[in-house]
């Protein structure tokens, strides 16, 4: 972070002035708390909850005021902006904002008076949703929950405040169900993690799997998102011709997606895309039925790849994968610019009452974010492929079990049980035969006995080399076949 930066950051003021208290909405008072992963510092959100005299839930999302510490043109909005996003590689944090912003200042930290921008619904025991409320507020964590806390309550366990956790619970479990009736794809994700030594180095891995104390704090997300963007961008909104910053997902690349259908063909599984609604229940269903099988996973990362990519954008054309009209990112200046830049939009159209803003810097804008974000991605990856070679560096001549995840002229790609590491057999390190690729079909076949090994077998293999520069990890696979049936063609 430049000099600048760093110097602008020092003079922000942890106290509060009065007069933000006077011209916010207060909710001190009012039950609230964050829900993050153990090792979160940065905390962006945090809900409230509170029981009306009419029997309704008044429910909060409140997301840090960045707009307010953080002026246009400032050096750290600059910085900012440049970019684009927070990065999460795996033993380190690259911020889009300094340290003393995203940890401190702007964190919903418990205990601690914080400036917030919250979206307030009221909602029946339903979630059906009666009113609902944009505008600055000020907010007091009560507790800070980790997902793991909040998930033992949920399974019945005992915990701090579990009447509030549960009816969050059943709220956004309703909210979820209301989501999914009307056609959004519930895509899975698994992600590796790693438990580092005091040098960095990885010691174990798991994979952390997306459960419903994560979903309980999505599903609250995403309707504050989609109301924001309803608010600006409906044809009846009195701002729906100012510049907006909305996040849209495109249909699946046709392409994509028939290659997609070969590939479930062969696996046993379909799915139908003769239109939105049938694809929908089709992804959904494959979803359940592919959760405990071997090739869960290569079909859950398959499917998210036959799908576009979500960008961000001031012309809006809806969220396909969510079934949205409208949506846009709000929740997390912290660590996103453009959820920054709807903050201020914001307040400019809604608080100040000001006309639009330029359409074309605005488009630039969201072009930067979309390929920064990208990047930040990509950087991810390798990060987590760099920690994976580190992790099998001294696993050299171990044996695993593994799911054959690629099949290209190179060899096969095997992608280990547990761990998720992912490495290359290469065609003459499959035994007992000379194999050539049948592409079409996902699989290879030797030429003198017909063996057949195709995407989503599982198999053993032992780890041959690692190269920690390249990130690259090559195996070579046992002529045991794990627990895959012996086919010939």
């Amino acid at each position: 972070i430049s000099e600048e930066v760093e110097k602008e950051a020092a003079k922000i003021l942890f106290r509060i002035p009065n007069s933000e208290f006077r011209i916010r909405k207060d909710f001190r008072k009012t039950f609230t708390v964050t829900i993050d992963p153990a090792d979160a510092k940065d905390f962006d959100d945090a809900i409230s909850l509170k029981k009306m005299d009419n029997g309704h839930w008044e429910v909060g999302v409140h997301i840090a005021d960045v707009s307010y510490y953080v002026p246009i043109g400032s050096a750290i909005d600059r910085e900012a902006l440049d970019r684009g996003t927070s990065v999460y590689l795996v033993d380190r944090t690259i911020p889009m904002l300094p340290e003393k912003l995203c940890n401190n200042v702007c964190s919903l930290r418990p205990d601690e008076e914080k400036l917030t921008f919250s979206v307030v619904f009221e909602m029946d025991d339903e979630a059906d949703i009666y009113d609902q409320w944009i505008g600055k507020t000020v907010i007091k964590s009560c507790r800070r929950y980790t997902y793991e806390e909040v998930q033992t309550i949920i399974e019945g366990g005992e915990g701090d405040y579990k009447d509030e956790i549960l009816t969050f619970h059943r709220l956004a479990t309703k909210l979820r169900e209301k989501r999914m009736e009307a056609g959004s794809i519930n895509f899975h994700s698994e992600e590796v993690r790693f438990i580092l030594d005091e040098n960095k180095k990885p010691i174990d891995t798991y994979v952390r799997v997306q459960n419903e104390s994560h979903e309980l704090i999505e599903d609250f997300m995403l309707l504050a998102n989609r109301t924001v963007a309803e608010t600006f961008g409906k044809p009846e909104s009195k701002w729906h011709n100012h510049t907006f910053v909305y996040r849209i997902h495109d249909e699946p690349n046709p392409e994509k997606l028939n290659k997609f259908m070969l590939l479930l063909s062969r696996l046993g599984y379909s799915i139908n895309v003769s239109n939105r609604s049938k694809l929908v229940q089709s992804y959904n269903k494959l979803f359940e039925d592919v959760e405990g099988k071997g090739e869960k996973n290569l079909i859950e990362t398959v499917a998210v790849r036959t799908m576009a990519k979500a960008v961000y954008s001031t012309d809006n054309i809806g969220h396909y994968g969510l079934s949205f009209d409208y949506y846009t990112h709000f929740t997390s200046p912290i660590r996103r610019y453009p959820d920054l830049m709807v903050h201020r939009l914001i307040t400019r159209y809604l608080i100040e009452g000001h006309g639009s803003v330029n359409k074309k810097d605005y488009e630039d804008m969201c072009q930067h974010a979309s390929d920064m974000e990208k990047q930040a991605e990509e950087m991810e990856r390798q990060s987590i492929k760099y920690k994976q070679a580190e992790y099998l560096q001294d696993k050299i001549g171990q044996v695993f079990e593994g799911l054959v995840s690629g099949v290209s002229k190179y060899g096969l790609f095997v992608e280990l049980k547990g761990n998720k590491c992912e490495g290359l057999v290469r065609y003459e390190d499959l035994p007992g035969d000379l194999y050539y690729l049948d592409d079409d079909n996902f699989r290879v076949i030797g030429q003198a006995t017909g063996r057949v090994i195709q995407l989503g077998d599982e198999v053993r293999i032992r780890v041959k080399s690692v190269d920690l520069f390249k990130h690259r990890m090559d195996f070579e696979m046992l002529a045991d076949r794990s627990r895959s049936e012996e086919r010939r063609v």
